[in-house]
């Protein structure tokens, strides 16, 4: 995938896992990072666990990113309460 398509799905990932995590969101551009690292994490996950990884903007790609979005959001959190 292109750097554009990364950021559309890592905007697209890390408003949706912030809205489900805390509800209101980390804030436009911590969104996107989260939601980029969610993604790659996402991906990393999906072929630990025999799934097909990222490969276009779609919407599996889309859930598979969210669902590491949920992980990274999660983790975040879990250190930011813990300092």
């Amino acid at each position: 995938m292109s750097y554009l398509a990364w950021i559309i799905l890592g905007l697209f990932a890390g408003f949706i896992g912030s809205g489900l995590v805390n509800k209101s969101g980390e804030g436009l551009i911590m969104d996107v990072v989260l939601g980029i690292v969610g993604a790659v994490v996402g991906g990393w996950l999906a072929g630990f666990f025999g799934l097909a990884g990222l490969s276009e903007l779609n919407f599996y790609s889309i859930g598979i990113a969210v669902g590491g979005a949920l992980v990274v959001l999660l983790v975040y959190h879990g250190i930011r309460r813990a300092v």
